[in-house]
């Protein structure tokens, strides 16, 4: 019997597994400027906060990714334009996972009222998020440079942007 992965709402019984995949990017990579990982409890809180998407990739109960959507900045007229973020378990990258859990974000985030996606991505020297953010229909906004500082180096971040609706 083969079980097949379902992308959907991401619950309080979620918050381990997204842990789980997220713990790795902020203690062994730059992809993340967090530099202690959020714990399960954090991540409950997180879950039961979100009033935009969060949606978990799983297995049964086996959290493989997890994107979720936020507010670009807090005033007011920000309020149609979301930040999204997505992270997925080493062991399911490069099989079009991240494509659908992106895919179903943006589209549940244009449901939602917003009109503008906005990624930010570490410039890491990696292309995975580049790409991806990419092949979604993102398109590069500008370039931050040396923002961030982590693993005893200067990083850059892109500001990748998308049209929704």
């Amino acid at each position: 019997m083969s079980t097949i992965e379902e992308v959907r709402a991401a619950t309080e019984a979620d918050a381990e597994g997204v842990a789980a995949v997220f713990a790795p990017y902020v203690t062994g990579s730059v992809v993340t400027f967090e530099t202690t990982p959020p714990t399960a409890d954090q991540w409950r809180a997180k879950i039961r906060a979100a009033e935009l998407p969060f949606l978990v990739l799983a297995r049964e109960n086996d959290v493989l990714g997890y994107a979720l959507a936020t507010p670009w900045r807090p005033k007011p007229a920000y309020r149609f334009s979301v930040e999204t973020t997505i992270y997925l378990a080493a062991g399911a990258t490069g099989r079009g996972h991240g494509r659908r859990l992106l895919d179903d974000l943006l589209k549940q985030c244009g449901e939602a009222g917003a009109r503008q996606a906005i990624a930010v991505v570490v410039d890491s020297g990696s292309p995975a998020s580049r790409n991806l953010h990419r092949a979604a229909g993102f398109t590069d906004a500008g370039v931050l440079r040396r923002v961030g500082f982590k693993h005893d180096r200067w990083l850059d971040t892109l500001l990748m942007q998308r049209e929704l609706g």
